[in-house]
């Protein structure tokens, strides 16, 4: 039986399996999807998990023992970064399904499989219209023969209909910004399909127009792009999870493409950020996280912020 429209009107955290428990939801029921799934770095159980050959295909004990097993259960050893629902066509299908037509999906990836990623978003019915890239000069590199990690890319895909985003709300910084500059000369027995028309004056607004790259503090030649450090350690707190977001980060992808009193999908929920950034810009949450010791810290999270 679906889970009727009704009750989502207030915030939600759910302790479940998350493509389970999207299968028991209404269609068209949340305003975006903004989530940081399993990344997969280590997503090798296929090739290497429980009742497959060793990585020589005949030492069976290597396969269910061996250090390619014990990888296969994902970053750092956790099981949830294993297996591979972040590449799942029919998982994406679920979201998809769930999100009313033309709302927006905000995905974070790897550098090294946001393919994979992006291939099962866009096979599930998305449309991928563009990406953002989190910029920051904080990674260090996990073997000597790689680049040392600067950035995240985070898929920006649609269902359906061409909504607007919310862009003047997200504009950076305070500058005031004179758009008659951007005009466009027309010439002559040209059409134009985009960009701004020939017309005289312009308005001027507060903030430069938001772009599709978001940074941590590049000097300031960067100055242009929002700014967002990774979590630091006080932000942290004393979560166990090994990939926790900025709240900055996660308020700005959430104010950018969820209207006002919206409902953002999470469906991998992690210690909360998500939805203590959609309490802090006024959209409600619906929290899916299917490991039991991350709820203390989603509680955490949203407790402190209704206390604030």
């Amino acid at each position: 039986m679906f889970i009727n429209k009704i009750f989502m009107d207030t915030n939600k955290i759910i302790n479940a399996d998350s493509l389970e428990h999207l299968k028991t939801l209404d269609d068209n029921v949340f305003d975006s999807c903004v989530t940081d799934p399993p990344y997969h770095l280590a997503s090798i159980v296929k090739r290497f998990g429980p009742g497959q050959k060793g990585i020589n295909n005949k030492d069976e004990k290597e396969g269910r023992n061996g250090p390619y097993h014990r990888a296969a259960k994902g970053f750092m050893g956790e099981t949830w970064d294993g297996g591979d629902i972040a590449f799942q066509k029919e998982f994406w299908q679920e979201v998809h399904r769930t999100l009313k037509p033309g709302c927006v999906l905000l995905a974070f990836a790897a550098t090294r499989n946001y393919h994979r990623m992006a291939v099962a978003i866009e096979d599930a019915g998305f449309e991928i219209f563009d990406m953002i890239n989190w910029i920051y000069g904080s990674g260090f590199p996990k073997r000597r023969n790689l680049l040392k990690p600067a950035h995240e890319p985070i898929v920006m895909a649609r269902k359906g209909v061409n909504k607007e985003l919310n862009l003047d709300e997200c504009r950076v910084g305070d500058d005031e910004i004179d758009t008659s500059k951007n005009r466009r000369k027309k010439q002559e027995g040209t059409i134009f399909k985009g960009g701004w028309k020939n017309e005289e004056g312009g308005d001027k607004v507060i903030g430069r127009w938001p772009a599709n790259i978001i940074h941590d503090g590049l000097e300031e030649d960067w100055a242009k792009y929002f700014y967002s450090p990774k979590a630091s350690k006080k932000e942290k707190g004393d979560t166990e999870h090994p990939t926790v977001k900025p709240l900055e980060l996660m308020k700005y992808l959430v104010r950018l493409v969820t209207p006002k009193d919206g409902l953002v999908l999470d469906p991998f929920a992690g210690t909360g950020t998500t939805g203590e950034a959609c309490m802090l810009e006024g959209r409600k949450y619906y929290l899916i996280e299917k490991t039991d010791k991350y709820l203390k810290d989603i509680e955490r999270r949203v407790n402190k912020t209704i206390l604030c």
